[in-house]
């Protein structure tokens, strides 16, 4: 039986400006989501680990935790330009 995630979850939202203070790119803000779980919630299980991640990124995304720099195409490389 899956545990209920959503405590977890809601536990390391909300103590996100705190461990990544400086860490406003989604690759530093994971590591440093998985570094909490891997500290505070050793027990978890790799599937429910990386559900509590995605969990965490979402909530951080909808509080836009990572400001504007990101809009458009989150998946191009930053020196590319779309007048190419």
């Amino acid at each position: 039986m899956t545990p209920n995630l959503r405590p977890i979850i809601d536990d390391i939202a909300n103590r996100a400006d705190d461990f990544l203070a400086g860490a406003r790119d989604r690759p530093q803000a994971r590591a440093g989501i998985e570094e909490v779980i891997t500290m505070d919630y050793p027990s978890l299980n790799p599937p429910d680990r990386s559900v509590v991640v995605t969990g965490v990124m979402s909530v951080l995304e909808d509080e836009n935790f990572f400001g504007t720099e990101f809009v458009g195409d989150p998946f191009s490389e930053p020196d590319e330009s779309a007048d190419d």
